[in-house]
């Protein structure tokens, strides 16, 4: 194949269909809106080291993914914590989150900063223009790994497609990281609440290979509560978060010498769905992400794999 493969997105889902491709012989390119490659399983860099203020972890039940996790665990990439309480090993980035997508990364060739604003077919091949005007291509087919929003208006050539991801409702999230002088006397490193404000609430300094300054928690909002105070500014979030999760705690906590909050504005789907990923295989156009499925670090590896293996079918 002459033309290279263009994946539009390098979150969980894009990065699964590249490393599946490239398995397959096949030249690709990625292209991610961000300065570096994961998604919500990234890291954010701070004075106090790095904080997960994405998905703070996830099980796997696919043996293909499971497989990936032995080779990450030998790299030195990812790593199981056992603090979770679960029958299944709860599995995290050694020692940040985004170690995972680094890893998968590789070599792959990449453009960052670089947001994708339309795709559209010319007569032979696939062309992407990004909002800076500048124009990319050509390209023999095209996966479009981004939310299902985002995707929906890339997707306009298979108006089929596009309609299926415009379906998706995607939850919001805020995301508050506080770090504290001395560890917080909790007995549990991770909690979830049935609660109106709170969601879960981690403790990201405790996982395995984190040498964070500080006792580090990151709390997640339930989608409810955000979707309230989506446009909160971020010391109010903070302060909202930080007092739910002492009343949660029941008990003082003391002042966190740093506090730092993040909008996730497509977290996850509302609900489930099954499809895999999305494909028009007749026009080369292919769609993934965690929203085809179940929503989950598993689900977007799961669904990126799944748009490789339509692509490869349709050659």
């Amino acid at each position: 194949m002459s033309q290279k493969i263009a994946i539009i997105g390098a979150g969980m889902a894009g990065l699964s269909a590249a490393h599946a491709l490239r398995q397959a012989g096949l030249p690709l390119q990625l292209f991610d809106k961000s300065r570096g490659s994961g998604g919500r399983i990234s890291s954010k860099r701070s004075e106090i080291g790095a904080l997960d203020l994405g998905t703070p972890g996830f099980l796997a039940h696919d043996p293909a993914l499971r497989t990936m996790l032995v080779e990450w665990t030998s790299a030195g990439s990812c790593a199981s914590w056992a603090a979770v309480d679960n029958p299944q090993p709860y599995w995290v980035g050694t020692p940040r989150m985004s170690a995972i997508s680094r890893g998968l990364l590789g070599d792959l060739p990449a453009a960052f900063s670089c947001r994708i604003s339309e795709v559209f077919r010319g007569e032979h091949h696939w062309q992407l223009l990004d909002t800076e005007g500048v124009s990319h291509g050509p390209f023999s087919h095209v996966i479009v790994a981004v939310p299902a929003p985002q995707a929906a208006a890339l997707l306009s050539s298979a108006p089929v497609l596009a309609a299926r991801a415009a379906s998706v409702v995607m939850e919001p999230v805020w995301a508050v990281a506080l770090g504290f002088a001395e560890a917080l006397p909790c007995v549990r490193h991770t909690l979830r609440f049935d609660d109106e404000i709170l969601r879960q609430a981690t403790h990201d300094s405790a996982k395995p290979g984190r040498d964070n300054r500080l006792d580090s928690w990151v709390l997640h909002a339930t989608a409810g509560w955000t979707r309230q105070h989506l446009d909160l500014p971020k010391e109010a979030v903070i302060d909202h978060l930080a007092h739910a999760f002492a009343e949660r705690l029941g008990q003082c906590l003391p002042p966190a010498e740093f506090a730092i909050a993040h909008r996730w504005l497509y977290a996850y789907p509302a609900r489930r769905n099954d499809w895999g990923a999305l494909a028009d295989s007749q026009g080369g156009l292919f769609a993934c992400g965690d929203w085809c499925l179940d929503g989950t670090v598993e689900g977007a590896w799961r669904s990126g794999a799944r748009a490789a293996q339509l692509l490869l079918a349709s050659l």
